[in-house]
């Protein structure tokens, strides 16, 4: 079989305007794919990442279909639960988008060959969505892993195995992930650390359908900017010294030792950008800190000036999640050429990506010194901290281009066609 053109099915969670992270990663991919001459039908949900509900002006029909030069787009009702917190409920509704976004995904593209189905997981149902999806279409599925679950959310403190609800959750989604791994034509995870773990949970002879394509930024639109800008001014935090975390505030940081960083340094503003369901809990804990700075998302197009807002960036996770997790906002504020503390796992992907880069200083995860410690250093030393940030600016141009992992993802379509 000669490589050719193809035509994809595409089910993920979030896409373009939506602002999750893993909406921006795999409309990326997609436009990639898409510029290289593939179509691609799109099943996705309507824009509800930012406030948990349906975005306003997205409101009205519950299935919108829209038709795009490379292909489709149909948009489903998230059926998001309005408690961040409640685990349970959240996982039906998760199901219950993935039962329509299946049903949705055998129908996308009518009358054109599929030649296979790309399902991005979290959550997790979407990849048997993504696999019956392919069985219907008669289509291999490739499997993307973005976390690891359940592991992420035990190791996380979100989902706790000491109730019976909670161990009957993490069996079910044992078993469904295990399932899913087996039924997929490829598995591609974003570091060794979590290909390690999933080719764990396969048999040996299946271990070789598991490939590492890490994710990537957009070097042209994220650019080292000025440090004094806009956001500064609006934020009303003047010209001193800040330390920035902008990502997700949700159980999977350690952001609660950040609030406890800044009253080791009451000199220095902490800036918290980013929503999540720990956020509403860390704003509390943080009442009696006049130094920790919040503020919501902006537009995506505002987060270069964000980024540089910041001296030095933590990037922060629980112990344990470093080898299950990988944050992409690393490779984001190595872009914007800004210093990282990494407070994660030793030995898992992002200490070695700081490594590899020269661009920043890793810490053990959940212990306050050494967090304290390296930020110090980095802002006592201002010339480093420039050092650092354009060597990470360096790092990430000729490592994690959006070509070369759309190129990645070509090759592994055409791959596991010749395959099937």
């Amino acid at each position: 079989m000669t490589d050719r053109p193809l035509t994809l099915l595409v089910v993920c969670p979030h896409f373009d305007p939506d602002t999750a992270p893993t909406g921006v990663v795999i409309t990326r991919i997609v436009g990639e794919l898409t510029a290289r001459g593939h179509r691609a039908h799109v099943v996705t949900s309507l824009p509800w990442y930012r406030e948990h509900r349906v975005a306003p002006e997205w409101v009205g029909a519950r299935t919108q279909v829209e038709r795009v030069a490379w292909g489709s787009i149909t948009r489903l009702d998230p059926m998001a639960s309005p408690d961040k917190r409640h685990l349970v409920r959240r996982a039906i509704g998760f199901a219950g988008f993935s039962a329509l976004a299946g049903w949705r995904g055998a129908r996308a593209g009518r009358g054109e060959r599929i030649d296979a189905v790309l399902a991005m997981s979290p959550p997790l149902t979407l990849g048997l969505t993504g696999w019956v999806a392919g069985r219907l279409r008669r289509a291999p599925l490739v499997f993307n892993v973005q976390d690891i679950f359940p592991d992420a959310a035990v190791a996380s403190g979100a989902l706790s195995t000491r109730s019976h609800v909670g161990r009957a959750v993490v069996a079910v989604a044992g078993w469904l992930e295990r399932l899913t791994y087996r039924r997929s034509a490829a598995v591609t995870v974003l570091s060794d650390d979590l290909a390690d773990n999933v080719r764990a949970k396969l048999p040996e002879r299946r271990r070789e359908t598991v490939r590492v394509v890490p994710n990537f930024v957009d070097v042209e639109a994220i650019t080292p900017g000025e440090r004094i800008n806009a956001y500064r001014r609006e934020l009303g935090i003047g010209d001193g010294p800040v330390v920035m975390y902008a990502g997700n505030v949700g159980f999977s940081q350690s952001l609660s030792l950040l609030v406890a960083a800044a009253g080791e340094l009451p000199e220095v503003t902490f800036v918290i950008h980013g929503d999540g369901s720990a956020k509403a809990q860390l704003v509390a804990d943080a009442a009696a800190t006049p130094n920790v700075c919040f503020s919501p998302y902006l537009a995506a197009e505002r987060l270069p000036e964000v980024l540089a807002a910041g001296d030095v960036h933590v990037v922060p996770l629980k112990a344990g999640l470093g080898s299950v997790s990988v944050p992409s906002k690393t490779y984001s504020i190595l872009a914007a050429g800004r210093p990282v503390v990494a407070a994660i796992d030793a030995g898992t992907e992002v200490p070695r990506i700081l490594a590899e880069s020269g661009a920043g200083l890793a810490t053990p995860p959940d212990q306050l010194g050494p967090l304290v410690e390296s930020i110090r250093a980095l802002l006592a030393d201002p010339d480093r901290a420039r050092a650092m940030g354009a060597s990470g600016r360096r790092w990430v141009e000729r490592t994690v281009s959006p070509a070369a992992v759309g190129e990645a993802y070509e090759r592994l379509f055409h791959e596991v066609m010749r395959h099937s």
